[in-house]
């Protein structure tokens, strides 16, 4: 329904749906690719800092300064390569208003992260969705040809599946004239970032979070990375619409947790060691597991329908979520949890595949 004080394009938004966060209710949470860890006990000092305090009635840096060094020096990048937003989707907001508002069509993956078409309906960006294969790997010779740009999650959500460095610079070659995003939320898991091809292509810019692998959704912090050009051009969009968009809180904190490398590498590698657990024993359940480098998995039962399990998993406590959308309604993804946690879903599905079956 739409209200008469409305805009007609706001009345014509279809908003993005996240995945449930339940109140009130003790649930195994597998829904929303959180990471099952606390963050880095260092950044969690920054909260005792009794500086904080009088930080908090001044305006914070605008430019972030601190934090973008923090990041540069982590990728060995320099500040100018870096912007900073409250978590990569208002930095990917601001990419697509800076880049893909042109006269050919955006183009992205048919099955991919759900916030794409909604940014093209905010911004009125002509878009093409290009079908991934069977198996859901990317063909990178189908992104040639007009365009007003590629974005593409690698590894991608929520397939799970990972594009290698040599096929990202493909794609870059492809469309050389035209900005190419690289959302790599998950690239903490498993796989290269292609931050490293930054020097030698001025239209790569890649996004990165700490909401994933820094167990850090809470703080709303995002980051992108590419030549100062497009840099520049995240910032003028950004100063056009919020000078001060990182508060001073979330600017120490994730500075702090940059830095952390020791913390991170430790609690990817247990995220990594469980997937692989999971995947394992999913596949002796005859799931069909595709291949992922991400903190959740993308798997369909084939002795039990996709609704069917999700909804039994929901009724012993346990969410994962479930997408009623072409090409994906047989599957469902599965977020790492602990240990302790896939091993109550493991159980689970065992015994409701056994009584759905018998």
């Amino acid at each position: 329904m739409s209200n008469p004080f409305w805009s007609p394009a706001l009345a014509r938004l279809e908003p993005y749906v996240p995945g449930e966060q339940p109140r009130g209710r003790k649930l195994i949470k597998l829904n929303t690719n959180e990471n099952p860890y606390p963050p880095s006990p260092r950044a969690l000092e920054v909260l005792g800092d009794p500086q904080l305090a009088d930080a908090l009635r001044r305006y914070p840096d605008p430019e972030s300064c601190d934090l973008r060094a923090a990041i540069a020096a982590r990728f060995e990048l320099t500040p100018e390569q870096v912007f900073v937003g409250n978590g990569s989707d208002e930095v990917l907001a601001h990419a697509f208003y800076s880049f893909f508002r042109r006269d050919e069509a955006l183009l992205f993956p048919d099955i991919t992260y759900s916030f794409y078409p909604v940014y093209c309906q905010l911004y009125d960006i002509e878009y093409r969705t290009v079908p991934l294969r069977d198996d859901f790997s990317l063909a990178v010779e189908d992104y040639s040809g007009p365009a007003a740009g590629v974005i593409l999650a690698n590894p991608n959500a929520p397939s799970g599946r990972y594009l290698p460095l040599a096929e990202i610079e493909r794609l870059l070659q492809l469309q050389p004239q035209r900005v190419v995003v690289v959302d790599e939320a998950y690239i903490d898991f498993g796989g290269d970032s292609a931050v490293q091809l930054i020097d030698r292509h001025p239209n790569l810019l890649v996004t990165q979070t700490l909401s994933k692998s820094y167990a850090l959704a809470g703080l709303r912090l995002g980051f992108a990375m590419g030549q100062a050009h497009l840099i520049e051009g995240l910032n003028r969009a950004k100063d056009s619409f919020n000078s001060y968009p990182i508060d001073a809180i979330a600017q120490r904190l994730a500075t702090v947790a940059i830095g952390d490398s020791a913390w991170l590498a430790d609690c990817c590698g247990k995220v990594i060691a469980t997937r692989e657990r999971t995947v394992a024993a999913l596949q002796q359940m005859d799931f069909d597991v595709v291949p992922s480098k991400a903190n959740f998995v993308l798997a369909r039962p084939r002795k039990l329908g996709a609704e069917t399990l999700y909804r039994a998993l929901r009724e012993r406590d346990i969410l994962v979520r479930y997408f009623n959308k072409p090409r994906i309604s047989e599957y469902l993804r599965i977020s790492i949890g602990t240990d302790e946690e896939m091993d109550t879903l493991l159980q689970s599905c065992r015994e409701i595949i056994a009584s759905q079956t018998e």
